[in-house]
């Protein structure tokens, strides 16, 4: 029994500790500020843990295995900061400048210090080196000049893949970026890229460069897109996790570029598997079918609501609604709701309400021009990070629904002058 006992206490230990943290000291500035921990799942992102902070010092606890890139969001100057997890301790330094933005930040640990200077060294070698080599041109091997530039040239070229021995996940990251470069996209066959799905090995879903790469290989297969994904997904299998998260980012890809047939044919080829769907493809298919036409439209909590007492969507009763996804940053958006305040009353008439759920991360910037539309408007105050675009499929600002009395989608406007023609409001 003493050992069973011993047991079970080894087990609870393991479990009450988490597998590493993040820490961070950071300005005075950001010491009231909501701040995030996302790792990735191909390009969405999951939230990890959230900071606790205390004496200028944000603790993140990350309580399971990750290795990959991970983002910390901080709210309240809506900025974040990518680096890498090697599921070991993460620390850095974050300092702003005079306009309380992140200017500058600076890691202690050995696996993000190395990933930092491997940035640096990318930047240098595409915006530096160039140049060097061009000035060498103009002086004698015989100058001193010349021997010093030659050193510089000799120093920016080098990549020394001893320094990445113990650091598995930076290695993988050093040999595969390429894949995720637009810049170096047309040296790479389409088959290198189909290679590289089907055989790399377990970091591609977190390492940031699955999503790009495959933009690119799309561009590398314009001749014929659709043949193109036809064989990359035969060639990953959609019966396995890999195959289903690359399903799922060209669903994700073609809805963003609004390449409507290709996003029905590998739609409806999604919902036809048959197997087990892993949570990458199961969070896509679910926010596709929530906004398809004919749905009904899931409801939400009006956070921080304006102009209402209702406490969600569902609550607000109308004939019809129109709900806009919105920001205060949005150009577009700026151009185009003013459009709909003029016919606001028109509408008002016809019992047709707005709804508008922004998209912004600072609720004070979001209150100041809400307040300017009659309307409802609500915010969570994540930006993006809000549950919206999960919810609602949304990829960009504005995004309009027209829903009818019982939360029902009738339609998915482009633009605004599409929803007041819809509605037919002159």
């Amino acid at each position: 029994m003493k050992k069973l006992l011993f047991v079970s206490s080894v087990l609870l230990s393991a479990y009450a500790f988490p597998q590493f943290t993040v820490s961070a000291d950071i300005p005075t500035y950001l010491a009231d500020s909501e701040v995030y921990l996302y790792g990735f799942n191909g390009s969405k992102e999951i939230l990890y843990s959230k900071a606790k902070i205390t004496n200028n010092k944000a603790v993140f606890k990350v309580d399971k295995k990750y290795i990959g890139m991970m983002r910390a969001f901080f709210q309240k100057s809506n900025s974040s900061i990518n680096m890498a997890s090697e599921n070991s301790n993460i620390n850095f330094k974050v300092e702003l400048d005079s306009k309380n933005k992140i200017s500058n930040v600076v890691f202690t640990d050995a696996t993000n210090q190395l990933f930092s200077n491997d940035v640096e060294l990318q930047k240098k070698q595409e915006l530096i080196l160039p140049a060097l080599i061009q000035i060498k041109d103009y002086y004698k091997p015989s100058e001193t000049f010349y021997k010093s530039l030659e050193t510089e040239i000799n120093a920016l070229s080098k990549n020394d893949s001893s320094l990445y021995a113990s650091h598995p996940f930076l290695d993988y990251y050093n040999k595969n970026q390429k894949f995720s470069v637009q810049e170096k996209a047309a040296e790479i066959k389409p088959q290198d890229y189909i290679d590289f799905y089907s055989k790399s090995g377990e970091y591609l879903e977190t390492s940031l460069i699955l999503k790009p790469s495959l933009i690119n290989y799309l561009n590398a297969s314009k001749s014929n897109v659709e043949g193109g994904v036809d064989k990359l997904l035969d060639a990953v299998n959609l019966e396995t996790p890999r195959g289903q998260t690359i399903l799922s980012e060209l669903i994700d890809i073609f809805n963003s570029y609004n390449m409507d047939k290709l996003k029905e044919k590998y739609l409806a080829q999604a919902n036809n598997l048959k197997c087990t769907i892993n949570d990458r493809l199961s969070s896509t298919l679910k926010a596709n079918n929530n906004t398809e036409i004919g749905a009904k439209m899931p409801n939400n909590t009006l956070a921080n609501a304006i102009h209402t007492k209702a406490k969600s969507l569902y609550d607000i009763k109308a004939s019809k609604k129109i709900v806009v996804f919105w920001s205060s940053t949005c150009s577009h958006c700026e151009a185009e709701l003013p459009k709909l305040l003029e016919k606001y009353d028109k509408l008002k008439a016809q019992n047709i309400e707005i709804v508008g759920f922004s998209l912004d991360s600072s609720l004070d910037e979001f209150k100041n021009k809400a307040n300017i539309y009659p309307w409802v408007s609500a915010s969570e105050g994540k930006g993006w990070y809000s549950s919206y675009g999960e919810t609602y499929n949304i990829v960009a600002t504005p995004t309009y629904f027209v829903l009818d009395s019982d939360n029902k989608i009738l339609s998915k406007p482009n633009h605004v002058g599409d929803v007041l023609d819809y509605l037919k409001v002159n």
